[in-house]
């Protein structure tokens, strides 16, 4: 019987960039028993997906080469397992793949069952395939590290998202206003509108002194902030927060570990938390598609390449200025 091939887009070494994406023929994969396979509608791209051809989390996670990135995706179940009871053939669903090991930028890919969730009809696959990494990560770091309410019944608290216009801000914001909270934004000038119709209630041109400080409009300091945008030292952070705040810097150097480091060792009720996301299993991937279904959540599609394309979207990615996501559509 003759093998089945797929369209993939991969990369056969670290650094390259866009031109660094080869277009190749490779064989189309075979669930495990835990695994459904999926023909792929749309993959999202992350800074994420960059930083692993860039090479920059190794020695810690290394990559067999070739590499087919992309993680977050959305498609239709045309294949499942032995052991799988959530999907069968024609299922449509949102699923986030081995973040070690990719397989995004293809015709299929296969997903844990336990990654995986359904997508409701009046979800796009485009609005879908942006939460897992983007919105994962908007969701811990204000649930989990912050101690927002979604539900609003938790205290009033002031928090601040740097880098708000972006893939992982605009959640940030839309999630933080699910709560009892204030949020600040920050963002380039032509963003400014933009941040405030996700719900922001202050927003801040981050090439203004004003905003370079980070100080809120109405002087208030801020219980938390989600740090999406780079090179802010703590010293810019600091006087602005509460007597407890924190700081959740989710793109992490070396500077923000010693500087987490020091505090703990002083036992500083100021902090900066190197943020992480270590994804582990579907149930809040179900609630943030739940949130999109119900109209209380929304998705912004900066741009929509075709797998042809691939290298476009990526160009892109680099450029570091898109509003919203990046899609590639199979």
């Amino acid at each position: 019987m003759a093998v089945k091939l797929m369209r993939t887009v991969q990369y056969d070494s670290y650094g390259g960039g866009a031109v660094g994406l080869k277009h190749v023929e490779v064989p189309v994969p075979t669930p495990d028993k835990d695994e459904v396979l999926l023909k792929l509608e749309a993959t999202s791209l992350n800074p994420l997906d960059l930083r692993f051809q860039n090479g920059v989390n190794r020695p810690f996670v290394t990559r067999k080469f070739p590499v087919i990135p992309g993680t977050d995706v959305a498609g239709e179940v045309v294949e499942v397992g032995s052991s799988v009871v959530k999907f069968k053939a024609g299922d449509k669903v949102v699923a986030i793949l081995n973040l070690l090991i990719g397989g995004g930028l293809a015709e299929y890919a296969v997903a844990k069952e336990s990654f995986a969730v359904p997508r409701p009809e009046n979800v796009s696959a485009a609005e879908g395939a942006c939460l897992p990494i983007a919105a994962l990560t908007a969701h811990k770091a204000l649930v989990d590290v912050a101690g927002i309410k979604l539900d609003g019944s938790g205290p009033r608290m002031n928090i601040l998202v740097t880098a708000a216009s972006g893939g992982v801000g605009h959640y940030a914001v839309q999630l933080a206003k699910l709560g009892n909270t204030h949020v600040t934004g920050t963002c380039g000038a032509r963003n400014i509108d933009f941040v405030k119709s996700l719900g922001a209630d202050e927003v801040l041109d981050y090439k203004t002194p004003e905003g370079a400080a980070l100080k809120s409009p109405s002087g208030q300091k801020y219980d938390a902030v989600v740090h999406c945008a780079k090179y802010i030292p703590w010293s810019t952070f600091e006087p602005n927060l509460s007597e407890s705040g924190k700081v959740i810097d989710l793109t992490p150097g070396p500077s923000a570990i010693c500087t987490y480091v020091f505090q703990k060792l002083t036992l500083s009720k100021k902090q900066l938390l190197p943020f992480i996301l270590i994804p582990k299993g579907d149930k809040e991937l179900n609630l943030l598609v739940r949130l999109v279904k119900e109209g209380k959540f929304k998705t912004v599609v900066d741009s929509k390449h075709p797998l042809s394309k691939a290298q476009d979207a990526w160009a892109k990615m680099i450029d570091g200025h898109a509003t919203g996501k990046i899609i590639v559509e199979q």
